[in-house]
């Protein structure tokens, strides 16, 4: 009987009894009795699980390819929407971003002001004062120049096209004076257009929509500047603790990122402008500053921008003083491109911009078809900051002192640190 209970306890627990009137399944006990715990196969020899799975239509290589195919095009569908009604209310966007560049790339000087004792609403004043101040006067230069150049401007202008018509008809060309006389009409026919004329009512249009975006841009500029730690933390309050570190991260990377693009292109572009403007003084090219302001505007579109401002420059000197100083203007455009792209760039942009020159020309190709000339000088620092946001969110969360808040590591104020219950507060 000992043995008996030995063996019986060495085979494992006893099956359960079936009900009564129920007779016993073929094979159970056997399978009970042997230790296994796997269904019973059907006939065939497979399990009824993988035969359900293989008859699954998504399993195989063409379910697979379908539901990532359907899986990207729902988020190019959401791109697509985001895009689109970003593109609605661009009068809106487009201030806000911009001012947000600007803010990052002043909010040094808002950092210095405040750390001499001033104010914090006198300290976002004085810079604004001083940056629209500047502006107004490069803007009020240009104007004078323009006014002031404009009648030798003509006058060369008309010179250079009859020398211009002379060749193409004394030249290897040999037009004659008919084809000449109606291309001049149909120019005239094109100018004097219903085509033009709309043009110029939207034109107008858009003249307003410029002023009205240029004043929502100063007053976000200012509140950005006055109050961005706490703008800064409403946005994170909301957020759990861990999510709101990385959070705090990444804010902190793209403000280091935009601040130092625009650093780093503007001064790029002031010595653009300096020695493009230069040499146009000393050859005599009428309209040199405005053509220099033109490089300088142009240079913040990298690779392209002051390529084409230095060619409308070259086309500016080809019509005032004749293709010899028009080819030494291109020269010259050349040698600052040069200068530009492998000194400049690699120097001042080292650490802000981190983007192959493909991904650059993307960009910009990108920004220009969605939002024009405005897309593409904002096109180069988003996908900079978009660039910044996947490398900030896969970084390590280091703690406390690698979130040195909005401002950067030097604004001890600025410091956001999350209490033991979870809220959001400034060491100050």
């Amino acid at each position: 009987m000992f043995s008996w209970l030995t063996r019986s306890s060495s085979r494992g627990p006893r099956p359960a009894r079936p009900a009564a009137g129920a007779s016993p399944r073929p094979g159970a006990s056997t399978a009970v009795r042997a230790g296994s715990a796997a269904p019973a196969a059907p006939e065939g020899g497979r399990p009824a699980g993988t035969e359900r799975r293989r008859r699954s239509p998504w399993d195989d290589l063409l379910g697979r390819t379908a539901l990532r195919s359907g899986q990207l095009l729902l988020v190019l569908l959401l791109v697509s929407v985001t895009v689109w009604g970003l593109r609605q209310v661009s009068l809106l966007v487009i201030p806000l971003l911009i001012a947000t560049i600007i803010a990052a790339a002043v909010a040094p000087v808002v950092r210095w002001l405040r750390g001499r004792g001033v104010h914090s609403t006198l300290a976002t004043s004085i810079a604004m004062v001083v940056g629209v101040g500047t502006l107004a006067l490069v803007l009020w230069f240009v104007g004078r120049a323009v006014r002031n150049e404009w009648d030798e401007l003509r006058t060369r202008a008309v010179e250079g096209f009859d020398e211009l018509q002379r060749w193409l008809t004394e030249g290897p060309l040999q037009l004659d004076d008919g084809q000449i006389t109606a291309a001049r009409e149909q120019l005239g026919e094109l100018a004097s257009s219903d085509a033009v004329q709309s043009g110029a009512v939207a034109g107008a249009t858009a003249l307003a929509e410029v002023v009205t975006g240029t004043v929502l841009a100063l007053v976000v500029l200012f509140f950005l500047l006055r109050d961005h730690r706490r703008i800064w933390e409403f946005f994170l309050r909301p957020l759990e603790p861990d999510v709101r570190r990385r959070a705090d991260r990444i804010g902190v990377s793209a403000v280091d990122v935009l601040g130092g693009y625009v650093r780093g292109i503007s001064i790029i572009a002031l010595v653009d402008a300096f020695f493009i403007g230069l040499a146009l003084f000393i050859l005599g090219v009428p309209l040199a500053l405005p053509l220099a302001v033109l490089v300088f505007l142009g240079a913040f579109i990298p690779i392209l921008g002051a390529t084409l401002a230095g060619t409308f420059a070259a086309l500016v000197a080809l019509v005032s003083d004749g293709p010899v100083t028009a080819l030494i203007v291109i020269g010259v455009v050349v040698a600052v491109n040069q200068l530009e792209g492998n000194f400049l760039e690699p120097v001042v942009l080292g650490r802000a911009l981190h983007l192959h020159p493909l991904a650059v020309l993307l960009a910009l190709t990108a920004g220009t078809i969605l939002s024009g000339i405005v897309g593409a000088l904002l096109a180069v620092p988003l996908a900079a900051v978009a660039w910044t946001v996947v490398s900030a969110w896969n970084a390590t969360d280091g703690g406390e002192e690698d979130h040195p808040g909005i401002e950067g590591s030097r604004d001890r104020q600025s410091r956001m640190v999350t209490t033991p219950r979870g809220d959001l507060r400034s060491s100050r």
